[in-house]
């Protein structure tokens, strides 16, 4: 299913999954210092992730992306996806960007994801993606009453980078 929606034909505009790399990039910096000096999160948690996010920041060929595909938002009876919901950050992106929200918090089913997925994926880039989402949500998170020091949430997949 998730094939399927990055063969699709690409929307017009740009949306939000669709910045450029250098914007992604300043945002990311700038979010990395305020976790540092908000005391969010350790320096050094913060640089090493940093790190690993660069392999994510690199031209990509455009697909349609849904921008947020996490499983709370797929539907499915039996093997059969029936839905996914909450297209507000669809647009054009790096498909494996999906394929990280997707599978964010759960490396152990990434294997499985990308068999289904087909094609020849760099897990570096998804494990990129990974430190980029959970450094860009844990202050909104923390923020708006989540929280992403839960077990499996977005700070136990930044320490996972260590």
């Amino acid at each position: 299913a998730i094939r399927k929606l990055h063969d699709a034909p690409l929307p017009p505009g740009v949306g939000r999954a669709g910045r450029g790399v250098g914007e992604l990039a300043t945002e990311l910096d700038a979010e990395c210092a305020l976790l540092v000096a908000n005391g969010l999160l350790p320096a050094d948690l913060v640089s090493r992730n940093r790190q690993v996010a660069e392999a994510a920041l690199r031209p990509w060929a455009p697909a349609f992306t849904h921008g947020d595909l996490q499983i709370a938002h797929v539907f499915v009876d039996g093997d059969e996806v029936t839905g996914i919901i909450d297209w507000s950050e669809a647009g054009r992106g790096d498909a494996l960007y999906d394929l990280a929200t997707f599978t964010l918090g759960h490396e152990e089913h990434l294997d499985d994801v990308l068999a289904g997925y087909g094609g020849d994926i760099d897990l570096e880039v998804v494990r990129a993606w990974w430190a980029v989402r959970s450094l860009l949500a844990v202050r909104w998170l923390t923020e708006h009453g989540f929280d992403p020091f839960l077990p499996g949430c977005e700070v136990d997949v930044l320490r996972s980078r260590m």
